[in-house]
């Protein structure tokens, strides 16, 4: 199998993600990419790869959606970035933040935020796997059989290194 540019397997992971929870979300909630979210510590000039707002959500008097209005954020991890959006949505009371890493073929699924930049819990499901999401007192189930996968980073081969980490 030839290997994708990061790009391209960011979205076709958003892409399929959104296809799937929009149908779940049956007009109750919207998903979204790359639009604001006032989360205090965001990357300069970037927005989360996928959000799923509350059915109620709105944008504040700057045009960003509220942090208290993000049910689930979905990030693709990026070669050679930090934990940055991890940090930032458990800052900002997210309470579903969701990494997909191509590289290691996992997904992990972070709850339990809290205000010091951590989620308590995470769980690491391997792509093949489905995603049970609780959010919004729902549980979206969403199957990542399809998700591609990315070129190993280097170092994550046999015996040691890491994926991907996003940013």
């Amino acid at each position: 199998m030839s290997e994708l540019p990061h790009d391209e397997l960011r979205w076709e992971v958003v892409l399929s993600s959104s296809v799937q929870l929009r149908e779940q979300l049956a007009g109750r909630g919207r998903v979204l990419s790359g639009v604001p979210v006032d989360l205090p510590g965001a990357p300069e000039g970037r927005a989360p790869d996928l959000v799923v707002l509350a059915p109620d959500a709105g944008r504040d008097a700057g045009g960003r959606y509220r942090a208290a209005d993000v049910e689930v954020v979905l990030e693709v991890a990026r070669p050679g970035r930090g934990h940055v959006w991890a940090r930032v949505c458990a800052e900002g009371g997210v309470p579903l933040y969701v990494l997909v890493d191509p590289a290691v073929r996992v997904c992990t699924v972070h709850t339990a935020p809290s205000p010091g930049g951590a989620y308590r819990e995470a769980e690491r499901v391997p792509f093949g796997n489905d995603l049970f999401l609780p959010a919004g007192g729902r549980t979206l189930v969403l199957r990542t059989d399809e998700f591609p996968p990315g070129a190993p980073t280097p170092g994550t081969g046999p015996g040691g290194g890491r994926g991907i980490v996003d940013g």
